[in-house]
């Protein structure tokens, strides 16, 4: 059961992400944590989506309800991984109060289903989007589509993101 829709934050953000906002980050999950946001959802990609998840750890000891969702795309996903990252993920997803696992493995679009749960499952999406095309710029469109509250920590934040009305 990942959480309430209402009290559920997720993060997206860029794999090229190097640690440059990791105190704004656990200072963002203590602020959600006092608005009662209690469980936060990481997509577990390189980059952003595992230092998120590391910050909702490190945040633990002082907010005691606090709860990480690691949200795998699909079974194996770190062997993709340098070594030391793969590491990372599995002590993250060991630590994690729950894993979920949306495709036994790869398939074309896994990335994108993946964003999109974490989007339909939270209230509030907290980004490191600089303005650049990709899965980042789409989970942040998609959450703004559906009226999701967007926390972006990127020193660009002033990047403007419009949604783009889907075509059918």
């Amino acid at each position: 059961m990942i959480g309430e829709l209402h009290t559920t934050v997720s993060f997206t953000g860029h794999r090229t992400y190097g640690g440059e906002a990791d105190a704004l980050l656990r200072d963002a999950v203590r602020q959600l944590y006092a608005r009662g946001m209690r469980t936060f959802l990481s997509g577990m990609a390189l980059g952003f989506d595992l230092a998120a998840a590391e910050a909702v750890l490190a945040c633990r000891a002082e907010c005691a309800e606090l709860r990480l969702v690691a949200v795998i795309p699909f079974a194996g996903q770190e062997l993709r991984f340098p070594a030391a990252e793969q590491l990372r993920f599995r002590r993250i997803v060991a630590a994690a109060d729950e894993a979920v696992t949306l495709a036994r493995g790869y398939h074309r679009g896994c990335y994108a289903v993946r964003n999109n749960c974490l989007v339909d499952r939270a209230a509030l999406l907290v980004a490191w989007y600089d303005g650049s095309a990709g899965g980042t710029q789409y989970t942040v469109r998609r959450a703004l589509m559906r009226g999701r509250e967007v926390w972006n920590l990127h020193p660009a934040a002033l990047v403007s993101v419009q949604p783009v009305p889907r075509l059918f």
